[in-house]
This record gives C-alpha cells, structure tokens and sequence, in this order.
C-alpha cells in the first residue's frame, strides 16, 4: 500500500467517478444471465464436518421478468450452523457488493491509497454504514477501484450487522470477492471466497465459502447496455483478474 494522493483527480472526484459507473455496472448486471454456485462448510480442523451447496441459474421468464432457479441442492449436512434467510441474502446480494451513487450517503468512505492489485493500479478505500440497522444487511470493509476504469474489481470484509437476541446467534464471515471484465467494460463478480472463525457464545466455528459466479451472457438480441452514451459490442468472453 502506497501512502499517495491521486494524481490528476481528488478523492471526492475517485468516488464521485466510480460510484457513477457502479450504478451502470448495476444496471447492466440486471440484464445478464449467469450460473451462481455456493458452498458453505463447517471445518474440524482440516476436515469438512458440514456442508452446504446448492447452484442457481439467474434468468428470465417469458415475460422478461428476473428468475432464480435451483438446479442443484443436496441435502444440507450442516449441524454446527444453519442457513438462514440473511445468510440467503448475502449470497445474493452483500457478497457481490456494489456502491452506486444512490447508496454513497449511506457510507463512511476513507481513501487509504494505491496498491497494485496484480496487474492493475487501484484506489483503495475502507467504508462502513453510518447507521447499522439489522433489517438492512450492508457492507463493512474496503474496495479497490481501478485507476483506469474506476470500477471496483474488488472488494474484502463482511456484512453487518452480526444479529445476537438472547441465545440466538447470527454471525457471518468475512470473505473476498473477485471480480473480472465481462464484454471489455464492466468488471462483474466472479469468485467469492472466505475462511473465518465464527465466535459463537457456545463455542467457536470455522467455516469456509466458495462462490463462483459464471456463463454470463447478456439477456434478448434486442437489449442495449450502454456505457459512457455508446452502445455495447456484442458479447466476449470476460477477461480475468489474475
């Protein structure tokens, strides 16, 4: 981490930027097919001892209307955890976090500095909610923006708030989650990952997350996605964050 002010733009001129092509990204994402697969597991050492999994396909029906179909669900073996409706929310929409110009004010933003981030140079900030409320799951942690694009390509910390009410206990890890350029544009989530101890009342719990976001294809031959007022080429494969 480099302890250095951005050259030619401010920091209000970084969020201000990518905060707008966030809410593009957004946009575009909503009108994109993918493949969504998730495991959780609890570990004993270095062994599974409890397991998670299902896949969804994120689609549209006839009326062009957003679906999410299970395609894959075994039988959760999890005993030390459970999976719950927050736990389903954040697969879904906290772990491939965005911060669009509409949800700026509802954030604390720092900016650190610049790193390299393999072979990017990125702005790097940490963010937190100014208000925590536990009927509306956010993100507290920090983002690095690509200094070319000002995208976020990717993002490391957790949703909150952990939920505690007498002996019941909600906690939730911290995880990564990676992004890469779908169609040379936007930089959309791909990999999510995370390995943490949750500190239960009852005992501590390791668990582990996989999430890999793939397939994505943009939705109907007649939809437009602009970006920046230009109209989108057809669709490419992503290039990857390595």
């Amino acid at each position: 981490m480099l302890d250095r002010a951005p050259v030619g733009t401010s920091v209000d001129g970084i969020i201000s930027k990518f905060a707008a092509k966030e809410k593009e990204f957004q946009a575009a994402r909503a009108r994109y097919t993918y493949h969504q697969s998730n495991v959780v597991q609890t570990l004993e050492g270095d062994s599974v001892d409890g397991e998670y999994r299902q896949e969804w396909d994120i689609n549209f029906d006839n009326r062009a209307k957003r679906t999410i179909t299970v395609t894959y669900a075994p039988a959760p073996t999890l005993t030390r955890v459970s999976m719950t409706s927050e736990d389903t929310n954040d697969l879904q929409n906290v772990m491939p976090f965005v911060l669009t110009t509409d949800e700026i004010p509802d954030y604390n933003i720092h900016y650190l500095g610049q790193q390299h981030e393999d072979e990017l140079q990125t702005y790097v900030f940490d963010i937190s909610p100014k208000q925590i409320d536990k009927h509306h799951r956010r993100f507290e942690g920090r983002i690095w923006v690509d200094a070319q694009d000002f995208q976020i390509v990717k993002t490391y910390g957790k949703s909150v708030p952990d939920l505690r009410s007498g002996s019941d206990e909600n906690l939730f890890p911290r995880f990564t989650t990676y992004r890469e350029q779908v169609d040379n544009v936007y930089w959309f989530p791909t990999y999510t990952t995370a390995d943490d101890v949750l500190r239960f009342k009852g005992g501590d719990v390791q668990m582990r997350v996989i999430i890999k976001y793939t397939d994505y294809k943009r939705f109907g031959s007649e939809t437009k996605i602009l970006y920046d007022g230009k109209e989108l080429p057809d669709s490419e494969h992503p290039n990857k964050l390595n």
